[in-house]
């Protein structure tokens, strides 16, 4: 195999979805090749998996993240590497079965695990990746602490099913001929796999969930170590992501009485996209983590509640899968993080206008690559082996250093651009006709810089507040959103009364479809109905429009005090409007 051959081409198609689809002789999808005495298990019941089975083709390297995925899985990645496993079997290259197809003996993969020459197993497949090594957006550390072995468990549940497409033909080996796989691997369901098995038998159904948070609550249980780290985790110690949801708690409602509230709606309406409830689902990567449908399970979720999705960069389903998975009309937002090769971000911008998307999301808080604790740790000590070698642990041991593991937030971003700036705006108006919504705008000053560039902004509730205070003229320019730490209808009704047009919930959904899968997803819209409706209700509003600040006060000793000036004058009489 020519390794001569530029690689910058691949990572172009892995963050643009662009990929190609050539030929490849040697691809197959009978089960006789795929090594029949590893036993691959995944934290459902056999119920769950028949409803909810995938129909996956043959899958690409560990390597490839088709620019969404991690490379991680529940479990640590299996240790192929030990002599005695090989010791029963000959060491030959191969063998040609009739019909003119070479299996690839497993001694002969297990030969290639250098920096130099790296292959690895797939779904019975063997593939060279020693041209990928340097340029997979996760360090190439996971990689070579896979190489020669089996990587099927870490690569299947985080990687999109076109994601093979994006290597060359050459790339592809051929089959390994299971028979050369030592009996000794065969597996059995690992401790984890067992605690979730039963907890799921405990769980209640989907209808039975009465708070967003009952899903938490059950995720926790019921969701691998690994996918719960991932969707739980936040910068540090977890302080800012506490904030948004304790934010709330600030705000109080001042309702107004002897209304006639018997009929009422809160369908409206944002960025010209009409939707059944004033909630989005926010962007978040690694559906597959909780669930094997993934992202589709939000995509057909929201299609069934009338809601709008916004579609991660980082989804761990392929673009046409996603937006395949839509109802007729159906509308979705495509999130964003601009790729240091601009190039990239240049064909996804012109691929997801062609596919339909609604807006974009230009995600702006992420300025610099954070450390999500939770994360990592949960790395350190169920995947250690799949991110440093026995050999780079003892040299680190050795010298008294220690090279930190990845959690799967930093090994899904090496791609992302740190330099940014307020030109990259017009760079994303260039290459596509959709609207612009700026995604994580923290200050006063931020907003009024977007109503500069005519973009609509999504912001926590203090700023809003804040903004309502100070500069309530700019809630005419633009539309903004909010998100950030919302669990329940009442928040959703906050941020609305002090101009929010629509508010975005990530986790919930993250978590539900942990749990329930597309049910969760919908139960979570229907519970998020009843609340906003039951809350508008109890404050006299019976459509959105009837939300305005007058309805929110600041906590207080008494909430007068803390009067605004676009609250009422006490020297007017007061409206019974």
């Amino acid at each position: 195999m020519s390794r001569s051959r530029p690689t910058q081409r691949l990572l172009n198609q892995i963050f643009t979805g662009r990929f190609k689809h050539a030929p490849i002789a040697h691809r197959v999808t009978s089960s006789s090749v795929r090594p029949n005495c590893v036993s691959i298990r995944r934290p459902y019941s056999t119920s769950q998996l028949k409803s909810s089975r995938l129909t996956l083709p043959l899958s690409v390297v560990v390597a490839i993240a088709g620019g969404v995925g991690a490379t991680y899985y529940l479990v640590p990645p299996l240790r192929l590497d030990d002599a005695s496993l090989t010791s029963a079997h000959d060491s030959r290259p191969g063998i040609t079965q009739p019909n003119g197809q070479k299996l690839l003996h497993y001694d002969e993969v297990q030969k290639h695990a250098s920096e130099d020459d790296c292959w690895v197993i797939i779904e019975g497949n063997v593939y060279d990746v020693t041209e990928f090594l340097q340029n997979h957006p996760g360090g190439s550390e996971i990689i070579l602490a896979n190489a020669g072995k089996d990587a099927t468990k870490i690569w299947k549940p985080l990687h999109p099913p076109d994601a093979l497409d994006i290597l060359d033909p050459e790339a592809h080996l051929g089959p390994v001929d299971p028979t050369s796989i030592p009996e000794t691997l065969e597996t059995g369901p690992t401790e984890e796999e067992m605690r979730i098995e039963e907890a799921r038998k405990e769980m209640p159904r989907a209808d039975s969930m009465l708070l967003v948070q009952d899903f938490e609550e059950w995720a926790e249980k019921v969701l691998s170590g690994t996918a719960w780290n991932y969707y739980k985790s936040a910068a540090d110690r977890e302080i800012t992501a506490q904030e948004n949801q304790d934010a709330f708690r600030n705000y109080y409602f001042r309702p107004r009485i002897l209304h006639n509230v018997t009929n009422g709606s809160i369908d409206t309406e944002f960025m010209g996209m009409k939707t059944a409830l004033p909630i989005f689902i926010s962007p978040a990567a690694m559906a597959k983590l909780g669930n094997p449908l993934g992202e589709v399970n939000l995509t057909k979720g929201a299609g069934e509640a009338g809601i709008i999705q916004g579609i991660s960069i980082n989804a761990s389903c392929s673009l046409d899968e996603i937006m395949e998975a839509r109802k007729e009309g159906q509308k979705v937002i495509f999130q964003i993080y601009l790729n240091k090769d601009r190039k990239a971000s240049e064909a996804l911008l012109e691929k997801v206008t062609k596919l339909g998307a609604s807006a974009i999301m230009f995600t702006v808080d992420a300025a610099w690559r954070s450390k999500r604790t939770r994360d990592v740790r949960g790395k350190t000590t169920n995947m250690a082996s799949a991110l440093l070698s026995p050999s780079e642990a003892s040299s680190s041991s050795s010298k008294n250093t220690s090279k930190a593991p990845l959690g799967i937030s930093q090994a899904i971003s090496g791609y992302q651009d740190t330099n940014l700036t307020w030109d990259d705006i017009s760079f994303i108006r260039k290459h596509t006709s959709l609207p612009i919504i700026v995604k994580g705008v923290q200050s006063v000053a931020d907003v009024e810089f977007q109503t500069m560039e005519v973009v609509n902004v999504i912001s926590p509730i203090d700023i809003l507040y804040e903004m309502r205070a100070t500069r309530p003229d700019l809630f005419e320019k633009i539309e903004v959103m909010m998100d950030g730490g919302v669990r329940s209808g009442a928040d959703v009704v906050k941020a609305l009364a002090l101009g929010a047009k629509a508010v975005g919930l990530g986790r919930p959904f993250l978590y539900a479809n942990g749990t329930h899968g597309e049910e969760g997803v919908v139960r979570v819209c229907q519970i998020m109905a009843e609340e906003i409706n039951n809350t508008m209700r109890n404050c006299g509003a019976t459509k959105i429009s009837d939300l305005t600040p007058e309805l929110v006060g600041l906590r207080g000793p008494w909430v007068g005090a803390n009067r605004q000036p676009w609250m009422m004058d006490p020297s007017q009489p007061p409206s019974r409007s």
